[in-house]
């Protein structure tokens, strides 16, 4: 229709390809700017655009069921948990079936992003060319730019983020050496799992400041998130206080694993996920100390006092959200911090959305594709955000309710509770904005006589 808008998508990962296919299945006219030569975003292990942060063993730690598309679900054929190859191919394979390469310029990055003083993108790219823009979708992902701690004192030693972290040989040679990995997420136990077998590395030490509650893959023969899931239809502070003893049943008390007391209740932070690490503790080959205190030369000092002897540190430390293309005056997220309604939306601009900037529990994938859908509701002219005043009060009474009782640290700026997300957006959020729309909402287009959208896009019932 003549009328839609045109658009940009920042992006060709995860969240870029869910928003190419909801755009898609509207009839909305958009171009997508991907900096590497393929789809898959971080699942595209060596990246030739230089911002993936797959490792060589890497495995999701959602199962199967949780992280498949509505309308793409993965192979019956693929395992509980995929390597990082089987979700490359799944995500090139989505891009295949539903034609969105043709939408998709790659090898080309955005440079720059500007906003006219009236509303409308100006994309400036980096064969210098530029093209403009009604709307712009930001799917660039969060886990791209590495964050590092501050402590005092130097290292004499190699130090990389598990960002640049490969395998026991790349980019460093870990072989017979002692490591120190500073972290306790996801990636960090894959790393000291992986490096602490007695045929790769010498000693593997593991800091963490705050602890954190070891869940293992499975439970009772099925995968951990097909077994524990909350419920939106129950008071989620009950929940959160019923799961409390989960880890003393499930692996028992982490102080028996050399591990920190977690300063924070089960569920307070994110869950740690590993059917490994508990059992290199157990063993000897993992060593697990309290937070870095200060570094020493070739030598590191620990909280508790103790000193250690290093030969390289490996930083799992995080990642800065940032969106390199954008004025930081003009938008940017300190501290990791950039309230958003429902995470998409910012109060004030009403041509630009965010997909994928969150972290729920327990995965992005459905978060994404159901926000991409949103989105294009919203470019057609079938959904309507509330006026910016609005938003800005939802905002808060999100924050208090995904975040509120959560650390606050950057790690947990964007925490949201997945299924708690899902049915408020279904249940009450999308059709306020439907019937907004209708009314010819302040800030949705004119509906009237728009096509119903497509079936493969149609929201979860």
């Amino acid at each position: 229709m003549d009328d839609l808008p045109t658009v940009g998508i920042i992006g060709a990962g995860v969240s870029g390809l869910t928003a190419c296919k909801a755009l898609g299945d509207f009839g909305i006219p958009h171009t997508c700017f991907e900096a590497s030569d393929e789809v898959g975003g971080n699942w595209y292990f060596q990246n030739p655009n230089g911002v993936s942060s797959a490792y060589r063993s890497l495995h999701i730690d959602i199962s199967k069921p949780s992280i498949s598309f509505r309308d793409f679900p993965m192979p019956d054929r693929y395992p509980d948990y995929p390597h990082h190859t089987h979700i490359f191919e799944w995500l090139r394979d989505y891009a295949d079936a539903f034609a969105l390469r043709d939408r998709i310029r790659f090898d080309t990055r955005v440079k720059r992003a500007e906003r006219g003083p009236d509303g409308g993108w100006q994309l400036t790219l980096d064969d210098g060319g530029s093209e403009s823009f009604d709307a712009l979708l930001v799917c660039n992902g969060h886990h791209w730019n590495p964050r590092y701690p501050e402590y005092p004192g130097s290292f004499d030693g190699p130090q990389i983020h598990s960002h640049d972290y490969i395998d026991p040989s790349t980019p460093l040679d870990l072989y017979g050496k002692r490591v120190l990995v500073v972290g306790i997420g996801n990636s960090a136990v894959d790393i000291v799992s992986e490096l602490a077998r007695k045929t790769v590395a010498d000693t593997v030490f593991l800091s963490t400041r705050s602890g954190a509650y070891v869940v293992p893959k499975y439970l009772f023969g099925k995968p951990a998130d097909q077994v524990v899931k909350t419920n939106p239809r129950l008071p989620a502070s009950l929940q959160r206080r019923l799961a409390r003893a989960l880890p003393r049943i499930f692996s028992g008390r982490m102080e028996d694993f050399g591990l920190p007391t977690p300063n924070h209740n089960f569920l307070d932070a994110h869950p740690t996920v590993s059917s490994e690490l508990l059992g290199r503790l157990g063993a000897g080959d993992a060593v697990a100390k309290g937070d870095v205190a200060e570094l020493l030369g070739d030598r590191v000092r620990f909280a508790d006092g103790s000193v250690e002897p290093f030969d390289a540190i490996v930083y799992a430390t995080g990642y800065n959200v940032s969106f390199p293309f954008f004025d930081p005056d003009f938008l940017s997220a300190p501290d990791n911090v950039l309230p958003l309604y429902k995470r998409m939306l910012k109060p004030g601009l009403d041509d630009v959305a965010f997909i994928g900037l969150g972290q729920p529990i327990p995965t992005i994938f459905p978060f994404s594709e159901l926000q991409s859908k949103l989105a294009a509701r919203w470019l057609h002219g079938d959904w309507a955000p509330p006026p910016p005043g609005e938003m800005e009060q939802e905002i808060r009474r999100d924050e208090a309710f995904h975040t509120g009782h959560f650390l606050n640290k950057p790690r947990h700026t964007m925490q949201l509770e997945w299924y708690a997300f899902q049915h408020e957006l279904l249940t009450r959020s999308i059709p306020r904005g439907q019937a907004r729309a209708r009314a010819g909402g302040p800030t949705g287009r004119d509906s009237a006589g728009r096509a119903a959208a497509m079936k493969g896009s149609q929201l979860p019932a």
